[in-house]
């Protein structure tokens, strides 16, 4: 097995590239709003540290992480820029908002269940954290454009964040490499999301009460 880079290391890794590609999508939906320059870098950094933040409260860390060091917000200002300055850079990839989410979705989802672990939660509890931890930046991205949150709608979305969290807590329980964790249950996110996206792979929606 080719050697893999440690636990802290890797999450550190993944908790950042979670907050970049988050900080993306956020700003990218808030450039072809036509937002302003102030609007389009507030929305890039609360979509992607909210997820974070609910996290660090939700486990008892105080202040959250996102708050404490700098570099999350920095990072998210940053990406928020990059968008606004050059809009066709970012719009170049197909469908530029899906996948920088399904990418911030299984990083936060896997390093918002190892940190539950590492906090002492018990493993339910922990996937539910991870899942919860990778939809909140969404989640509230979207309730500030006015959108039905994904999270709500026949997408797999929260799913593809649980299974991800659930890997983590799976491969905790058998003493396996968190390491290979973390890099398994995102990736299985991301493939998730993107037959969602590419596949139309959706969840059972419900029927109206009229409906035959």
């Amino acid at each position: 097995m080719p050697n893999l880079p440690s636990p802290t290391t890797l999450l550190a890794a993944l908790d950042l590239i979670g907050t970049c590609v988050f900080a993306l999508s956020g700003a990218t939906l808030a450039v072809r709003a036509r937002m302003d320059v102030f609007g389009v870098i507030v929305l890039a950094i609360v979509t992607a540290v909210s997820g974070g933040i609910i996290r660090d409260v939700l486990i008892g860390v105080v202040p959250p992480a996102a708050i404490a060091d700098w570099r999350p917000v920095a990072l998210a200002t940053l990406s928020g820029a990059v968008c606004f300055a050059w809009p066709r850079l970012v719009e170049r990839l197909s469908h530029p908002v899906q996948v920088f989410d399904a990418a911030g979705l299984g990083a936060f989802a896997v390093t918002g269940a190892q940190a539950a672990l590492d906090h002492g939660l018990n493993p339910p509890m922990s996937a539910v954290l991870g899942m919860v931890s990778g939809i909140g930046g969404g989640m509230l991205r979207d309730v500030l454009m006015a959108r039905v949150p994904v999270v709500l709608r026949a997408e797999i979305y929260a799913l593809a964040a649980l299974i991800a969290a659930t890997t983590v807590v799976v491969f905790h329980l058998l003493a396996l490499p968190p390491a290979l964790a973390a890099l398994l249950g995102a990736a299985l996110c991301l493939f998730l999301r993107m037959m969602a996206i590419y596949r139309n792979w959706k969840l059972p929606v419900a029927r109206r009460p009229d409906s035959p």
